[in-house]
């Protein structure tokens, strides 16, 4: 791979590190960047490289979120509850002992509210996966993508203003708000729309605040990216050239790195300011997205 083929494999990795997280198409940005910059590979491996560099970027938050991800571990049990527990029949006590000692019961629980917020994109979504690809992946679904959601984002951000958001903790968050959340990450399939993007202003409209919002749509991408990526990678197969792995790695290096400072600046951002500045972002790309391919259509 010569200098140039790095240099283009760090800027996907940078605009995938970046776009990932900020509620502003990754899909979007991705288009438009392979417009000017091609890699010099085939078309199935690229299809996979965009995809299977998510997970440099899903790792940034799982190091980030670790304290608040990791479900396990060890403490002591007072003697008042070894003494509850002994009172148990025998595979009882063996379950309540594992549990208590090594298990964070709080983390469980967001995992499984996690787990109930992917299931309508499993149910729903997933099935249609290859109907989308092949129908919705082109710069016109995109483009309206970008300007409907950037809208949206304006239009609701009006319409939370001045309401007390009722959930303004991970805590707080009830399994019927996680499974409504996760039913507008559903709306995601459709190029151009931000996955990031549907699931906050799902969050802001069934009363979380940003901050929620935005933590928990982070937390959906582990499952839902790994999950995208493993498919990615069975269907494609593992037969791999060495050029085609070191491309795969640096550019999850890069996405990683990245990913870190936009989850960063993203949490510091929304403490102080909504999120109407990316939705005028997206309405302006979108326009940029239709007048260039537009423009490039009508003089071939």
């Amino acid at each position: 791979m010569d200098i140039i083929e790095l240099l283009k494999v760090i800027l996907l990795g940078i605009v995938e590190g970046i776009t990932e997280w900020l509620p502003i198409s990754s899909t979007g940005h991705m288009i438009l960047v392979d417009e000017f910059i091609h890699l010099n590979v085939s078309q199935d491996f690229m299809d996979v490289f965009l995809v299977v560099i998510q997970l440099g970027a899903i790792l940034a938050v799982v190091v980030l979120y670790w304290n608040k991800l990791w479900p396990f571990y060890i403490k002591k049990l007072p003697r008042r509850t070894q003494m509850a527990i002994a009172k148990k029949p025998k595979w009882a006590q063996v379950i309540l002992n594992f549990v208590e000692r090594y298990c964070d019961k709080d983390k469980w629980i967001l995992w499984f509210k996690i787990v109930v917020a992917c299931l309508p994109t499993i149910i729903i979504a997933l099935p249609f996966n290859d109907f989308i690809e092949a129908h919705f992946n082109n710069y016109v679904v995109v483009a309206i993508a970008l300007i409907v959601y950037g809208v949206l984002f304006i239009i609701v951000e009006n319409y939370n203003k001045g309401r007390e958001p009722q959930c303004t903790s991970l805590e707080d968050l009830t399994f019927k708000t996680a499974f409504l959340i996760g039913c507008f990450q559903v709306l995601s399939v459709v190029p151009g729309t931000s996955r990031s993007g549907s699931t906050i202003i799902g969050g802001i409209l069934v009363g979380t605040s940003r901050t929620v919002a935005a933590e928990f749509t982070f937390f959906l991408g582990i499952p839902v990216m790994f999950g995208a990526s493993l498919l990615k990678l069975l269907k494609f197969g593992f037969g791999f050239t060495g050029t085609e792995v070191l491309i795969l790695v640096i550019g999850m290096v890069v996405a990683f790195v990245v990913s870190i400072l936009a989850i960063k600046f993203l949490m510091g951002y929304i403490k102080k300011h909504d999120f109407k500045a990316f939705g005028w972002y997206r309405i302006v790309l979108g326009v940029l997205v239709l007048v260039y391919f537009i423009g490039k259509t009508l003089l071939a």
